[in-house]
């Protein structure tokens, strides 16, 4: 077939090329005049490069060819738009670069509405990474700058907007959802007022997963079809594709699961040509799910893998937490309980790494703290109007007033500031105590001692099982006692590292042995020390120096008292040293997490901060006649008064 035997495939294709070849000749057209008259107004150039920006190849264009002639407002809003086409495509790093670099050309340029628009995208990109206080953080700093403006424009509007759209989904994320609610409706009502469809959908779809959260679900369901609609009439295929896939999850809550698989499986395909992967991921997620409570596990299973291999590769964290979840579930369903014990710890680890972003405290404080700034700034402008009306009329009484006020604020200030370091250090040596409580308390100590007790009941041999059980809680007891005191007797800090290792011990078939030699001098209930402070070194003398040693295995604890002011202990392990195991540590898949030595150094610091001597702490590495390394000494000098 040649294009001779076919004159209109010829003219098609020709057209074709011509009209494209003018669409491009108009968009360079539009860059070229930009850049010649260098304009700077944001509305302006919003106007001319609408219709181009969702074509990445024109925006990158426009960014080169402003960058090239130093139209800095022209390549920091190209710069802005960039970011959020990285954004969309799961390019997260260079999203950031492109917001960064952004901001600081408006910053360097006083370009305040690229400012406020880079804040915000920068906000938006972390909260999609699930770094909640650094996108609250950059949400607050867009909405601080855009509350000042005045007077203000539509884009200055749509970035207030878009902060408290984006400050109440953090809310979502930390389930305070009627506060989220709160932030929506006021972002619903700015777009509202400018006629923004985008930012209409975008908000009622919030409000819809808000009431969701609250198990409002018809309620939820109407803002969800509602946010479809304004999708529906802009045609944007993402915003119904997480329309669609919002609706499909209240189906499966509704247990109409079949319908939500229908729903699900129509908007696949779109999920799928998204560039933004992250609700591909959640798709394959609601399938899997749908499937799992249809008893449908083969289904189940590809779409729950599916799901994982796309939050891995992009880390997308939440979706992974939620993945593993149902994954236990559905092994739980097939019988294999121990493959979904592994996937409950996965699931649990994300949690856990989730809600130390997700912080309520923290961002409450950051509210807080904005509104108070916002009155303080309203007061001291009160004040100043104030003091140019008695400055008219009593002048020399002012100035001793004046006198007097700046005085008092010294001296509130002297307070706040020693309140505030007195505050802090009683908060450090809170979270001190927590930490070394988390420590103690650790999921994989407490499951590993019950398994090791329930093998005893397994064999049958209750008298073991009914010694040890009894032994670890009593442990369990004295760690939680300790959580409540500052400090304890070396008797009883002792009694705790005999019942710690005694249960430790299990694991290794009691091949471990434990010695303990006290002077005859020494009043052990008279010596006060941080309760719980040896445990970590007990617990580096069986992990990293014993539990790789072959034959005999044995661990040395001696107090002894070489002047009236300080009293010697030291633990002593004939391991493998601590070369070794830190090379063996190195080639480890799985590592150890232990307690380490900054927090026990930092805990026997504030426990000494008011004796008249100082601790020490030193390990000796022991070697034989060989130079070998044959265990390893941790000496710690602790003052008594």
């Amino acid at each position: 077939m040649t294009l001779k035997n076919h004159p209109s495939t010829f003219l098609c294709g020709l057209l074709i090329t011509i009209l494209t070849l003018s669409h491009v000749k108009a968009q360079e057209k539009v860059i070229d005049s930009l850049i010649n008259a260098k304009v700077q107004n944001y509305e302006a150039v919003n106007n001319l490069l609408k219709p181009f920006s969702n074509d990445s190849l024109v925006i990158d264009s426009f960014y080169k060819k402003s960058q090239k002639r130093n139209y800095t407002f022209g390549q920091a809003y190209a710069a802005n738009l960039m970011g959020i086409y990285c954004r969309n495509t799961s390019q997260y790093d260079k999203a950031i670069n492109y917001h960064n670099e952004s901001v600081n050309l408006a910053r360097a340029n006083n370009y305040t509405d690229l400012d406020i628009i880079g804040l915000n995208m920068l906000g938006v990109v972390y909260r999609r990474t699930d770094a909640i206080r650094t996108a609250l953080d950059y949400h607050q700093e867009a909405l601080a700058i855009a509350e000042k403006v005045d007077p203000r424009t539509g884009s200055i509007k749509k970035s207030i907007a878009v902060s408290l759209n984006s400050m109440g989904n953090i809310y979502l994320a930390l389930d305070q959802f009627e506060i989220a609610i709160e932030r929506f409706s006021k972002s619903l009502k700015i777009e509202k007022e400018v006629d923004n469809k985008l930012g209409l959908a975008i908000n009622y779809h919030n409000i819809g997963y808000a009431k969701e959260g609250l198990g409002k679900l018809d309620e939820a369901l109407e803002y969800y079809q509602k946010s479809l609609e304004y999708n529906t009439e802009i045609n944007s295929k993402l915003g119904k594709v997480i329309c669609n896939s919002s609706i499909g999850g209240i189906f499966i809550k509704k247990n109409k699961d079949e319908e939500a698989i229908e729903l699900m499986t129509s908007i696949l395909k779109e999920a799928n040509d998204l560039r933004d992967k992250f609700h591909l991921t959640g798709v394959y997620s609601s399938l899997g799910w749908a499937y799992l409570k249809t008893e449908n596990y083969k289904k189940a299973k590809y779409y729950l893998n599916k799901s994982e291999e796309l939050a891995t590769e992009y880390s997308f964290k939440s979706s992974l937490e939620e993945n593993y979840r149902y994954l236990a579930l559905l092994a739980e369903k097939e019988g294999d309980y121990e493959k979904a014990y592994e996937y409950e710890q996965l699931s649990r680890d994300f949690s856990d790494e989730l809600r130390k972003e997700k912080n309520f405290q923290y961002v409450n404080d950051i509210i807080i703290k904005y509104d108070t700034e916002k009155i303080s700034d309203k007061l001291k402008s009160i004040e100043q109007e104030r003091e140019i009306e008695k400055l008219r009329y009593r002048k020399n009484k002012n100035i001793l007033v004046a006198s007097c006020l700046v005085l008092f604020l010294i001296i509130i200030i002297s307070y706040i500031l020693y309140r505030q370091r007195f505050l802090q250090n009683e908060k450090h040596i809170l979270t001190l105590e927590q930490d070394i409580l988390r420590s103690q308390m650790n999921p994989h100590f407490v499951f590993n001692s019950l398994n090791s007790i329930k093998q005893y009941i397994i064999t049958n041999e209750q008298k073991q099982a009914v010694f040890y059980l009894n032994k670890f809680a009593k442990l369990i007891r004295k760690i939680l006692e300790a959580s409540k005191t500052k400090e304890v007797s070396l008797a009883e800090e002792i009694e705790t590292i005999e019942l710690y290792f005694s249960i430790e011990n299990i694991r290794f078939s009691n091949e471990i042995v434990l010695n303990t030699y006290i002077d005859d001098d020494i009043d052990l209930h008279s010596i006060r020390l941080p309760s719980l402070v040896l445990q970590p070194f007990i617990e580096n003398s069986i992990w990293h120096g014993l539990s790789s040693k072959k034959g005999k295995k044995q661990i040395d604890i001696e107090v002894t008292k070489e002047s009236s002011d300080f009293v010697l202990i030291k633990i002593i392990d004939n391991g493998i040293g601590r070369e070794q195991s830190a090379h063996i540590k190195e080639n480890k898949v799985i590592k150890r997490k232990s307690l380490g030595l900054n927090l026990t150094k930092e805990r026997l610091t504030n426990f000494v901060k008011d004796f008249k001597n100082k601790f020490t702490l030193r390990f000796v590495d022991l070697k034989d006649s060989n130079n070998k390394p044959k265990g390893t000494k941790v000496i710690l000098e602790l003052p008594i008064k």
